[in-house]
C-alpha cells in the first residue's frame, strides 16, 4: 500500500487533512496537546510503517502499543465515531483507487473500534 499510494507524501497529506478536521472538532480537540505537530508526526510515521514503509516509528517510539498509548483518554462511541468520520473524510479526499480506499477505511474502522475504552 505504501508504494501504491505514493509513499510518505501521501501520509503527510492524509494526516494534514485529518488533523485539520480534529483541530476544529469540539469533542476531539481537548484530547490533543495545544500543538498538534508532534501528534501528527507520530500518526504519520505509524501509518507509514503500518502500510509498508520504513520502520522509523518503531525505531523512535518502540512497539506501537496503541491501546496502551490511548488508555489515558476517555474514548467511547462518540469519540470513536468522530475520529473515524474525520479519518474517513481524509482518506476519501485522497482520491485513491477504490480497492485501496476500501482497505484503508476497513483498517481505520477496526482501529477506531479497538481503541474504545469507555462504555
Amino acid at each position: 500500500m505504501f508504494d501504491r499510494v505514493g509513499g510518505k507524501p501521501f501520509f503527510d497529506e492524509l494526516t494534514r487533512r485529518f488533523y485539520e478536521a480534529v483541530s476544529a472538532d469540539e469533542r476531539l480537540r481537548p484530547m490533543y496537546p495545544a500543538d498538534l505537530t508532534e501528534a501528527r508526526e507520530h500518526l504519520r510515521d505509524f501509518l507509514v510503517q503500518y502500510w509498508g514503509g520504513p520502520g522509523d516509528y518503531s525505531e523512535v517510539r518502540g512497539h506501537p502499543r496503541l491501546r496502551m498509548r490511548h488508555a489515558p483518554f476517555a474514548i467511547g462511541a462518540p469519540e470513536k465515531e468522530a475520529w473515524f468520520r474525520h479519518m474517513a473524510a481524509a482518506v476519501t479526499a485522497a482520491g485513491l483507487a477504490p480497492e485501496d480506499e476500501q482497505e484503508m477505511l476497513t483498517y481505520f474502522a477496526s482501529a477506531a473500534t479497538h481503541l474504545v475504552n469507555r462504555v
